[in-house]
This record gives structure tokens, sequence and C-alpha cells, in this order.
């Protein structure tokens, strides 16, 4: 196994390639636009959920538990696609109508995610991999403590969610609580209150759980994997072009995002059709499912396969 992060010292490469694009096809700056639409999503999807929690109340947690795996993790998912879309301002325009939609989608997940998601995610961008501002990066004790281990990395996914809850707090001149935070811990709380007072207790260990399996073991939660780990030496980021695009808002094109922050998931696989030749020679994945069991019983890859820098960049 690794004893440490792969280092470089070269600069984010997403700003050199986004202006290497923009110049040769100015016309992708047509793209970077709100779409509100998304909020539609966001509603039918969270009435959705609601209404599976519903039936599954009265029913026995085997059933429970299998509508949160197979229906209620995908949901619950593509509402963290949309929190993501919300904290890039890609759905209205302005910081306060994003937020507020943000925080709804987590109405459907039983957690408050989405607000403090927006801080420590747009640093995330502004300072790619950088070991100080980057919360998508393990501890060092975590790396050191999972290992290379199958059934580590397995454990290792199943807290995954509490894990990303944590990382934040390494974060250097970085802001994490606010009014918004408490505002957004407050509506989810009260949320839940209802749902189990109106509904019942299984209802609200359904939504609870459907969130769990979201960002942990599930093909899904293989995006966590699929995004920065290193299957290539030198390349950072990575796409996943597979079917389960169509049930989580593209959030695969990873690249292309990574180049252009404010364009919206419903224009990314445009942004890839107009400048193929920027992206096709990158490494990309087909799919999440193979992801997931590579980097459990692969004992190549553990949590420092990731290229680091150590200071801040400015590209």
């Amino acid at each position: 196994m690794r004893h440490d992060f792969t280092y470089t010292t070269e600069s984010n490469p997403h700003g050199i390639r986004s202006k290497a694009i923009l110049k040769k096809y100015p016309h992708i700056r047509d793209l970077i636009r709100p779409y509100p639409l998304s909020a539609l999503y966001i509603i039918l999807i969270t009435l959705g959920q609601i209404t599976i929690a519903y039936y599954v109340n009265d029913k026995s947690i085997w059933v429970m538990l299998s509508f949160a795996f197979i229906v209620g993790a995908i949901a619950n998912h593509a509402l963290f696609v949309m929190i993501h879309e919300a904290c890039h301002n890609a759905i209205f325009k302005g910081n306060t109508a994003n937020k507020v939609i943000g925080i709804v989608c987590n109405l459907a997940q039983g957690f408050p995610s989405a607000i403090g998601f927006r801080t420590f995610h747009l640093v995330h961008h502004s300072n790619l991999n950088e070991l100080d501002y980057d919360a998508d990066l393990a501890f060092h004790f975590e790396a050191k403590l999972v290992k290379n281990i199958w059934w580590r990395k397995v454990i290792w996914y199943l807290l995954f969610m509490f894990i990303e809850a944590v990382r934040p707090m390494k974060l250097k001149n970085t802001k994490l609580f606010d009014g918004w935070v408490f505002l957004n811990i407050v509506i989810v709380i009260a949320f839940n209150i209802l749902i189990y007072l109106m509904i019942g207790p299984m209802a609200l260990y359904y939504i609870l759980i459907s969130t769990f399996f979201s960002v942990g073991l599930h093909p899904v939660g293989a995006r966590w994997i699929q995004e920065h780990y290193t299957y290539k030496e030198g390349q950072e980021t990575y796409s996943y072009y597979g079917p389960l695009n169509k049930l989580s808002f593209n959030i695969g094109y990873h690249n292309e995002h990574h180049d252009f922050l404010k364009i919206p998931w419903v224009y990314l696989p445009k942004v890839r059709a107009i400048a193929p030749e920027y992206y096709n020679d990158l490494y990309y994945h087909t799919s999440w499912t193979k992801v997931l069991f590579d980097f459990i019983f692969n004992k190549n890859i553990d949590l420092y396969m990731r290229i680091v820098r150590k200071k801040r960049s400015h590209a």
C-alpha cells in the first residue's frame, strides 16, 4: 500500500483547459446560465420520496430496506446532485434562491447538509487537491487506518456519510457555521419530526437510510471514488459516461464540470460534444458498480491514491 499521497507542483489543470476551450469555442459561454427547471425535478423527487415513505411505513423492515436501496438511494443521490447544482448557482440567479432550494433538497434526505456542503465544495473547486483546503481528501490517519484491506474499505464506505461530515473541520481559513447553516438544521429537524408524527417512524427510517445508502456502499456511492482517485498517472479528475447519469443529472461529467463550474447539468454533455478533443483522450469510467468493487477488492487502491498539491494554486 501507499504511505502518502502523490504530490505535484503543477497548477490546477481545469483553469488552463477551460481557457483553451473558450478561446477555440467561445460560444460555450452561451451554456453558462441558470436552469430553473431543476427546481421542478427537486419537488417531484421530494414528493416521490415522501410518497414511498408513506407506503413503507406499515411494511416490514426488509421491505423498507429494499425500497431504500433500490429506489431511495438513487433518488436521494439525485437530490445531492441538485444540492451541488444549487451551490454553483446553476438553478436560479443569486445566492439566496439557490440556498433555499438546496435546503428543500434536504427535506427528503433527513440530513441538513446543503449549506455546509456549499461552503466546503466551493473551496474544493478553488483549491483542488490542496491538503489544507480540500475536504474531499482523506485525513492521514484515516488513510493509514483503512489501508488497502477490503473489509476496512467496506466499513469506511458504510461510514462515509459521517466521515464527509467531519472532514471539513480540517479546512483552514474557512467559516463552516453561520445563520444559514443554523436555519438548514432547524428546518430539516422540524421536517423529520413532522414525518415521524404524521406518517410514522418507519417512514423517517426510510428517508434516513436512503441517504445513508446514497453516499455509501451502493453503486451511486462509487462516484466519490470515480471523481478524483488516480487511475491514470498525472490526471487529477475523472468523468463517468455511463447509464446512471440519466438518473443522476449528468453528475458523471466531472471534468466538464470542473472546467465550467456554472454550466448546469443539462448542458454538460454539450461541452464534451463541442470540444471532444479535450476530453476523449482523458481516462474515464463507464461503470460505477465496477468502480465500487474495484475500490474494495483491488489491493492497489487505497485512500492515498490521489494527486495532491501542498500549496495554494492560482490558476
